[in-house]
């Protein structure tokens, strides 16, 4: 299969697979919840709780989250708000890092870090098993006996009930199909967006095995880079075209790569949250996506 992205649309509605669940293909990444740099308390709790309720009353059926983000203030926060959970809702979560006292992001892999990172996900949402468990790797990873190892913890919490599937985030394509040689991969969760496609093999060897892609930052990040695809002249002018806001148009495009793309986009407010969801109902004609994957990526 050519690596090159189709400038064709496919259905960006519907539904996709997540291991035993199916869910929505827009779902609610819920890290910005928590304060300023993902740590500490929210700016306002009262509409970080609003946020959460109005997702799952707008059908958000897939809730990205971490322990480590906060730590632990936004799983407590989507305790709080959506308790007792409808039984549709398929939480995901990930492990491998840690925040210290000043916020900083530490690693948290070995096996039995792993293991814990999972119970303690489970005791701050207030959840006995999770619908997947995301295992983050650090930027300089290669598939070793170390990643056998990690792998084969999550294997172990799988067998034992606490998670439905197994997930990967920030994975080459040599992890992932060392991953499967081992077990089921149900999702795999790696940085992707206009301008950032690095991970474009993953996400057709993804495509290829009907494992979910989820792409975090899909809008870009830090702000400024999301600020640059938002105001790209050929952003602007297809999603002029389309009555569409930009932000709507970048994550309608990431809809029309693939069947497989699952969105969690986040936000802190429910005016943001309504225009991401709304990215569901753009159709992207064959020009415009041809125009957005022509953006010179990263």
């Amino acid at each position: 299969m050519s690596m090159s992205i189709a400038a064709e649309a496919v259905t960006s509605s519907g539904t996709f697979a997540l291991g035993r669940w199916r869910v929505h293909r827009a779902g609610f990444g819920a890290m910005q919840l928590a304060g300023d740099g993902v740590f500490g308390p929210p700016r306002d709790r009262a509409e970080a709780l609003a946020v959460l309720r109005q997702a799952v009353a707008d059908g958000v059926d897939h809730i990205d989250t971490a322990d480590y983000y906060g730590p632990g203030v936004v799983n407590d926060l989507i305790r709080e708000a959506l308790q007792p959970y409808p039984s549709g809702l398929a939480i995901v979560s990930k492990v491998a890092a840690r925040r210290d006292d000043t916020g900083a992001v530490l690693p948290y892999d070995e096996p039995d870090q792993l293991r814990q990172g999972i119970e303690d996900n489970l005791a701050g949402l207030g959840v006995d098993r999770l619908a997947a468990v995301n295992l983050r790797l650090a930027d300089d990873a290669v598939p070793d006996r170390r990643f056998d190892a990690q792998l084969a913890a999550m294997i172990r919490a799988r067998d034992d009930g606490l998670v439905d599937g197994i997930g990967l985030s920030n994975i080459s394509l040599d992890h992932l199909l060392r991953a499967v040689e081992l077990t089921d991969i149900v999702c795999v969760q790696n940085l992707f967006n206009l301008t950032h496609r690095r991970s474009l093999a993953v996400l057709r060897e993804c495509e290829r095995r009907q494992i979910a892609f989820v792409p975090y930052c899909p809008l870009g990040w830090p702000r400024t880079e999301r600020d640059r695809i938002l105001a790209d002249p050929h952003v602007v002018a297809v999603a002029a075209r389309h009555g569409a806001a930009p932000a709507q148009v970048a994550l309608a495009w990431l809809l029309g790569l693939a069947s497989n793309v699952l969105l969690i986009p986040g936000t802190r407010t429910r005016t943001h949250l309504a225009e991401n969801l709304g990215a569901g109902s753009v159709r992207l004609d064959r020009e415009s996506m041809r125009e957005l994957t022509e953006l010179r990526p990263e």
